[in-house]
């Protein structure tokens, strides 16, 4: 009984921080504050973090101008200023990314659920592709642990719609929440007791998009096995004859995965932006 009517607070962690407008250095890029407001008029705050222009490096990296934007949707816990890491590495692929904090993360009100992530997840995709008019091929929807489950089924959604986005990668993430909640506590019904289950393992198989997914092969939150699954379960191929792709980091655990192989990250991101951009417009 106590598991049932705590669950959320054990299954959300954020962290708040009212400063996370003034925090903005990240090196290779510069940080522009957004909000947007989701379909319950909750007002939603979040950075575009906007590559350096190729013009300023000589290691031939992708144009942010015409390149790809990383739709970035973080994991349960902390907010965006924790993955200031990731958003460095894709700027020096000449990427671009836009990640926003979940309601009742970081410096937004509100309270966390799955249906109101789903919520705020199609309000950011309709602040970026119709306010700021951001062609949908170019944005690669990223989901990291919890935040796989929030871009899975955004990415579903979309691809139902005939809008696909240009990819999906997922790193760390389950095939479902309950899945992972039994392999943790086996003793417990938590199949019954959960009221968030993101079922991804249910949704992947009709995204449309090209798929990228990244398992710490020594992960002991998420079992790597269930990335396998739930690669198992994705289309063979994107709509536009795109491979899937499943990149198994060795050393990595769930929580070190730059710590331990960053530049396996690396290169399996960078490849994955040449695969997507066929046509050579990101170059």
């Amino acid at each position: 009984m106590l598991l049932a009517l705590l669950q959320r607070s054990i299954i959300y962690a954020p962290t708040r921080d009212e400063s996370l407008a003034r925090r903005r250095f990240i090196p290779g890029a510069h940080v522009e504050n957004i909000s947007f407001t989701t379909a319950e008029d909750l007002r939603l705050n979040g950075w575009h973090v906007v590559a350096a222009a190729a013009a300023d490096r000589d290691d031939g990296a992708l144009s942010p101008r015409n390149g790809p934007l990383i739709l970035y949707f973080c994991g349960n816990a902390a907010n965006r200023a924790a993955r200031a890491e990731e958003f460095e590495i894709f700027a020096g692929l000449g990427a671009d990314a836009i990640c926003f904090d979940y309601r009742g993360y970081g410096d937004n009100a509100g309270s966390p659920s799955e249906a109101a992530f789903a919520d705020d997840a199609m309000a950011i995709w309709k602040y970026i592709t119709q306010e700021r008019q951001i062609d949908p091929r170019r944005v690669i929807v990223f989901g990291e642990s919890l935040g796989g489950g929030v871009a899975t089924r955004l990415a579903c959604e979309l691809s139902a719609a005939g809008t696909p986005p240009g990819g999906l990668v997922l790193r760390s993430t389950f095939t479902r929440l309950t899945d992972v909640a039994a392999w943790h506590m086996p003793w417990c019904p938590v199949r019954w007791l959960l009221l968030d289950c993101y079922p991804s393992v249910e949704r992947i198989g009709q995204v449309a998009a090209p798929i990228l997914i990244f398992h710490g092969r020594r992960d002991t939150i998420v079992p790597f096995a269930m990335g396998e699954q739930l690669f198992g379960a994705a289309p063979e191929k994107s709509s536009s004859g795109i491979l899937k792709r499943f990149v198994a980091l060795e050393t990595a655990d769930h929580n070190d995965v730059l710590l331990a192989e960053r530049e396996a990250f690396r290169l399996g991101m960078r490849y994955f932006l040449e695969q997507v951009d066929r046509r050579g417009d990101w170059r």
